[in-house]
């Protein structure tokens, strides 16, 4: 089994020992883990005419993870990239339509035909998401796609949501 693992959004402390988690768990299992890097733009970016894409994908095994745990944040980088909703001057030239240059007031685009081609050009058998909401939200879109996704949910944020959550739940102790 082929594994995919991202990371999106905020840096935040416990990624990379995330990472390592999985990939010590994988190997033993037999399976390969492929890191995306910089979180969905390694996917919404990769050009399938490119000679290198090692910008946006590692293999990832024991060797290279052995000792990511030991500092903070995320050692395949991450970004707030969403496929989904892509604004027209941030399209990579390759996945430009010449027939309607990016005009400034265009609506955002949505890649997800693109990343799923990558996916399955990949070989990916399921995708491993840790992100929060943004992240998470694009990863039930490729669920709803038929993308096996496995998602762990982090966050950085104290939101008023999760403040009314936890005061919610003291009152009712």
């Amino acid at each position: 089994m082929r594994i995919g693992v991202l990371t999106g959004g905020g840096d935040v402390p416990g990624l990379n020992s995330c990472i390592k988690a999985l990939v010590y768990r994988a190997a033993d299992a037999g399976h390969e883990v492929l890191g995306i890097r910089r979180g969905w733009a390694g996917l919404f970016r990769y050009n399938f005419d490119a000679a290198d894409n090692g910008q946006c994908m590692i293999p990832l095994n024991k060797a290279n993870t052995r000792t990511i745990d030991r500092t903070g944040g995320t050692f395949i980088h991450t970004s707030r990239t969403n496929p989904g909703r892509v604004q027209w001057n941030e399209v990579p030239k390759f996945l430009q339509d010449p027939n309607h240059p990016p005009m400034e007031n265009d609506p955002p685009a949505d890649f997800t035909p693109h990343v799923i081609k990558v996916i399955e050009h990949l070989g990916i058998d399921v995708l491993v998401t840790i992100g929060g909401d943004d992240t998470q939200s694009y990863a039930v879109r490729l669920h709803q796609e038929g993308i096996p996704v496995v998602a762990i949910p982090k966050t950085m944020d104290k939101t008023m949501s999760m403040e009314r959550i936890t005061a919610s739940a003291f009152q009712q102790q």
